[in-house]
């Protein structure tokens, strides 16, 4: 706890006992008093347990926010407080003092309750780095993240968290990646590998050149996104913000009907005035909109928080709504659902040696990091390439160079049908990579890529959910995404798509007649219009691309493809919870006030009054707290 619930809880115990020495007291000694006696005697009660919410009314007010759960409290109290002095009215001190130790009570477990799942969020906010240890002019100097420019070279020891993004030159090491990803089991790094910023050096000391500025690190972007994360409401949290503002004046305007319309058609304000009037008070109570306004806000940021403790990072409580209502998840193949890292196969050359078609096509995409370009740079090592200029990207078909002087086109068949050449692709499983030189064909080049652990996995896992259809998309060709699909399991998939055809065959899914909530999952730089044109996009985020991870509503940081059944499994069980507390809050509170209403309650009429309000705001908080504790598996 902190100081100010245990401040509060202080408050709490000791209205308490003074209520019981009020009220033993009443009874022992000054039962037959007057009234102003036996009030004086709750008073330091009340105002103990009570002065604040007395305070924040009055402030309230002052600042033009009358209609507020502080105004119906302290309406209720001091109407109970007061309703004795009525005629024929029984007092109810004791009952005054009661509502409110119960409402401040309720406001510690909300105050607790949303300090756990702060914390829980906080836990990745703890991933940022405090300090870099920066090699220049030939020492070590320990400086901030954000002073290190890329190219500098950092060293990390066993113990620290990794401050930036970088390759590691030298060292071996295991990192523990579970802030991150969720996953307990160390990574092994050596030389030559990549690492990302917010993870932990276990063992060995690391040499790390920087590949990207703080600003843009893996830290950095986690940071933003959780920051960010409670500017997307979802639907039932607006619903809740614009409910409560228009249901609190109506549930005063209701409380004075309840007081006054009743005696007036019966002209009968003597003898009947006090019930209805204490009737009124009860109402007012009832009606408080604790439950839902704390437990529905609460539930959806526990929910969050307890997704991102298995490295899912959801953006806001909008896109874990439309998560849960996931009915088709389609999906990038490469990086996606299998590895990405792919080895040459075959090569057939065509007037040309092998060894030159390598040499040749590894040259044009140097200066590349995509999965295809790694795989001809890896089948040419050992050999000395040709400097390569004029490089040009051409998206989603592959790359131009000059080398050697002539202009070389490595990628797709639609590329080489830029300059008139036909292709047949080789009888082979993997990925095809064409070769020309100055508009003659070269050759082709087979590169196969090995499907994710888990990738089969997921899909039963979201079949056993029920999302009803599962698609995949790729820019390879037909024979390719054919060995995937059947590897994995997947029913349709769409091939040789350039990325305008992926985000046209997410429109055509999207508008077709038995059409449903969309989820596409993509990794890479082309996946990020389609990211954000889905209803929920996901992007693969640990080893995914920047831009893809900004575009996308949820990130899996590891990824696995097994998370995206966590997440969505996880969002139904925090809309579940919701949906939970908004209807046993309105239907206990209904049932209340209706008995309350026709005088079925008798004696019961101010306790349940209070279970209505506090019990059910507990109970909904309690049950809203649930979505902080995560299984290992979520359907």
């Amino acid at each position: 706890m902190t100081y100010r619930q245990k401040k509060n809880l202080c408050r709490i115990i000791a209205g308490a006992v003074l209520l019981i020495a009020a009220a033993a007291c009443e009874r022992s000694v000054l039962s037959h008093a007057p009234l102003l006696w036996r009030l004086a005697l709750y008073l330091p009660a009340y105002l103990t347990v009570g002065y604040d919410v007395l305070w924040r009314a009055v402030r309230n007010i002052a600042h033009g926010q009358v209609f507020d759960e502080n105004f119906l409290m302290c309406i209720a109290t001091l109407g109970a407080l007061a309703v004795g002095f009525l005629p024929s009215a029984e007092p109810e001190f004791a009952e005054a003092v009661f509502v409110m130790i119960f409402y401040q009570t309720g406001e510690l477990f909300q105050s607790v309750a949303v300090g756990k799942s702060r914390r829980s969020i906080s836990a990745l906010m703890d991933i940022r780095p405090e300090l870099a240890r920066v090699e220049r002019n030939g020492k070590e100097m320990e400086v901030s993240p954000d002073a290190v420019a890329v190219h500098e070279v950092i060293v990390v020891r066993p113990g620290e968290k990794i401050p930036l993004d970088g390759c590691v030159l030298s060292g071996r090491s295991d990192l523990n990646t579970v802030a991150l990803t969720g996953e307990a089991i160390p990574r092994a790094v050596a030389a030559g590998e990549r690492v990302v910023s917010g993870c932990t050096n276990i063992t060995g000391a690391l040499r790390v050149r920087v590949e990207k500025p703080f600003a843009d690190s893996t830290v950095s972007r986690i940071l933003r996104l959780m920051e960010n994360m409670g500017t997307r409401k979802s639907r039932s949290e607006k619903f809740i913000t614009r409910f409560a503002k228009y249901y609190t004046p109506l549930v005063v305007i209701a409380a004075l009907l309840v007081a006054f319309l009743p005696p007036m058609l019966l002209g009968d304000f003597g003898g009947n005035f006090a019930v209805w009037l204490s009737r009124a008070l009860t109402f007012l109570i009832v009606s408080c909109p604790c439950a839902l306004v704390i437990s529905v806000p609460l539930s959806f940021f526990g929910g969050i928080g307890g997704a991102s403790r298995r490295g899912v990072l959801i953006k806001g409580s909008q896109d874990l709504e439309a998560l849960s209502l996931a009915e088709i998840a389609v999906f990038d193949k490469t990086g996606t659902l299998t590895c990405g890292s792919f080895t040459v196969t075959d090569i057939y050359p065509v007037g040309i040696s092998q060894k030159e078609l390598i040499r040749l096509a590894a040259a044009a995409e140097a200066s590349s990091n995509h999965p295809v370009a790694k795989a001809l740079q890896q089948a040419a090592e050992g050999e000395v390439l040709p400097r390569s200029t004029q490089i040009t990207e051409v998206a989603g078909m592959g790359v131009r160079a000059v080398v050697e002087g002539r202009e070389v086109a490595v990628g797709n068949a639609a590329l080489m049908r830029e300059y008139g050449l036909n292709t047949i692709a080789p009888d082979a499983q993997g990925t095809v990579v064409f070769v020309s030189r100055q508009g003659t064909y070269l050759g082709a080049i087979v590169i196969s890529d090995t499907v994710k652990t888990g990738a089969g996995e997921a899909l039963a896992a979201l079949s056993r959910l029920g999302v009803r259809r599962t698609v995949m998309l790729t820019g390879d060709r037909e024979e390719s995404a054919r060995a995937v699909a059947k590897a994995i399991g997947i029913t349709e998939w769409r091939a040789a798509l350039l990325p305008v055809d992926k985000v046209r065959e997410v429109e055509v899914l999207l508008t077709s007649p038995h059409s449903g909530t969309l989820v596409f999952v993509g990794d890479g730089i082309n996946d990020a219009p389609v990211l954000a044109r889905a209803d929920v996009g996901v992007a693969m985020g640990a080893l995914g691309s920047d831009v893809a991870v900004e575009a996308a509503d949820v990130v899996l940081m590891d990824d696995d493809p097994r998370k995206l059944a966590f997440a969505i499994g996880h969002a139904r069980r925090t809309l579940r919870i919701v949906r939970q507390n908004i209807v046993l809050a309105l239907c206990v509170k209904a049932a209340v006030l209706l008995c309350s209403a026709i005088g079925l309650l008798g004696s019961l009429q101010m306790p349940l009054a209070i279970f209505a309000d506090v019990g059910v705001a507990v109970i909904a908080i309690l049950n809203a707290m649930r979505t902080l504790h995560v299984k290992k598996r979520t359907e």
